[in-house]
């Protein structure tokens, strides 16, 4: 398997950055390692993104997925335009633009940004320049607005342009309505990020996670900015306590179309993956003690097998426990 294809097996994003090197050394390298030569992995997940194609997927009522640029963008449609919730890498944008004219012919009137991450609100520059209003929580605007360093990665972002800053922000719950379908915007503190949302498009019964919920790979949580492990299993059981078995759930990351059984194994995962390394920590155990224990071991043939590894997917959850 070549990097190129790591890259775009799930649709690549910059918290999975590391894999770009995986080619070269037969193995992980650590976040400080991969980010080395920030700059140039940057252009290198540019230029992918350029070449990555699109692939749609059409769900129910007037709703579809788009998986191939960064996370995995929802798209609402109808005659009040469209509605997208992410906008995935800029360079895809050719691609974005044709598979939405796909869909129908309306213009992108709306965006919708589940939290600040570069493969998830990149593209907010050129889709809010077609005529799109950008909305997200109150955190996501503040991260964006802002140079951010993410310590796991060891790498400084700065402040978006600003054409790319959300203006319509909202501290808890809000709702927008448009091509007869409720789209409801809701925040779960401190899960991947401080400003995390889902949104739910009620009609449809259709609910995307963002990076809340990674399908079949092991997550990202990004404490520079306000993640925690005990935040997102929190996210996760409020998201299942608010759906139903027929809810189809989009995530930010695996294949794009999963439901509440997926979701729950997921929980699983975390809630023993946590269990199992706290009990390791009160023990007095060093991270590489931890690490050398294997504590993911009954989980890593499924979740395992991607970017995050086993090994830096441990250290993440003992980060964030005390």
């Amino acid at each position: 398997m070549t990097s190129t294809d790591r890259l775009s097996r799930r649709g690549f994003c910059l918290c999975c950055i590391g894999a770009t090197t995986m080619a070269a050394t037969g193995g992980w390298l650590s976040p400080q390692q991969s980010f080395a030569k920030a700059q140039g992995i940057v252009d290198m997940i540019r230029a992918d993104a350029a070449m990555a194609s699109i692939k749609t997927y059409k769900l129910r009522g007037n709703v579809a997925i788009l998986e191939g640029s960064g996370g995995n963008i929802a798209v609402l449609t109808g005659s009040d335009g469209k509605l997208l919730v992410d906008a995935g890498i800029t360079a895809t944008r050719p691609r974005i633009m044709e598979a939405l004219s796909g869909l129908d012919s309306a213009p992108v009137k709306h965006l919708v940004n589940t939290h600040w991450h570069f493969d998830h609100a990149d593209g907010n520059e050129w889709v809010n320049r077609e005529g799109a209003t950008i909305f997200a929580h109150e955190n996501t605007r503040k991260n964006l607005m802002a140079a951010v360093r993410v310590e796991d990665w060891d790498f400084n972002f700065p402040a978006a342009p600003s054409s790319a800053i959300p203006t319509e922000t909202f501290p808890d719950e809000t709702t927008i309505t448009l091509n007869q379908t409720k789209a409801i915007l809701k925040h779960h503190p401190n899960a991947h990020t401080n400003g995390d949302i889902t949104v739910t498009f009620a009609e449809a019964n259709v609910l995307h996670a963002g990076d809340i919920y990674w399908n079949g790979i092991y997550p990202f949580i990004d404490y520079s900015t306000g993640g925690s492990i005990d935040g997102t299993i929190q996210a996760v059981e409020a998201i299942l306590a608010n759906t139903d078995g027929q809810t189809i759930i989009i995530p930010g990351h695996g294949h794009p179309i999963s439901n509440g059984s997926e979701l729950r194994d997921y929980r699983e995962m975390l809630v023993s993956i946590r269990d199992r390394i706290s009990k390791l920590k009160s023990q007095n155990r060093t991270l590489d003690e931890i690490i050398a224990a294997n504590p993911t071991a009954p989980f890593d043939q499924k979740w395992g097998q991607f970017v995050i590894t086993p090994a830096f997917f441990t250290k993440l959850v003992y980060e964030g426990l005390t």
